[in-house]
């Protein structure tokens, strides 16, 4: 794991919306880690398309969540996951 981070800045999913709104993160190498605390029964588009949300948090603070949209190759690969994962 020290390898993977070498020279990665490790933001909170429960600290993003404040680094996006005061940092320009496009500039930095960054990593996040999430848990899928909660997971919605995949959905279809108006075209037919088959996705998934997942909900995701640090379980630093758990009333911040990003949610994670999941379509085409990654939803067919990842839609199984089971809610808990990191």
């Amino acid at each position: 794991m020290d390898r993977k981070m070498a020279n990665r800045k490790l933001i909170r999913l429960s600290q993003l919306k404040n680094k996006l709104a005061t940092e320009n993160l496009e500039e930095i190498d960054w990593v996040t880690f999430g848990v899928i605390v909660k997971k919605v029964t995949p959905q279809s588009t108006n075209n037919g398309r088959t996705f998934s949300i997942w909900r995701l948090n640090d379980l630093r603070d758990l009333n911040e969540c990003v949610s994670l949209f999941l379509f085409g190759e990654v939803h067919k690969e990842h839609w199984k996951t089971d809610q808990g994962t990191v």
